[in-house]
């Protein structure tokens, strides 16, 4: 399983560990990925997906799962997010 975010594409940074006596060495920023199940309300059911943490803060202020993704980039998502994506568009289009 990668450290990426299935939702906004966050991955691991690279950087450094800078001491008190100013020696850097390299080190790795990860992101803070949690498994968590998100409710679609247009599909009505839930998927789970293993998201970083500032993107479940952004998919709550946007208004749940269905708005979040249908406003983000695609090409930042995983294959799963992008799959969930089109069945909530096609739910949309037949709604509508």
């Amino acid at each position: 399983m990668s450290r990426r975010c299935e939702l906004t594409g966050v991955g691991p940074m690279v950087g450094n560990l800078v001491s008190h006596s100013n020696v850097k060495t390299k080190r790795r920023y990860l992101p803070n990925l949690q498994d968590v199940t998100l409710a679609s309300e247009a599909l009505g059911q839930g998927f789970r997906l293993r998201i970083a943490v500032s993107a479940l803060r952004s998919v709550d202020h946007n208004g749940g799962l269905d708005a979040f993704i249908l406003k983000s980039d695609p090409t930042k998502m995983s294959d799963r997010a992008r799959k969930i994506r089109s069945k909530i568009k096609a739910k949309l289009a037949t709604a509508a």
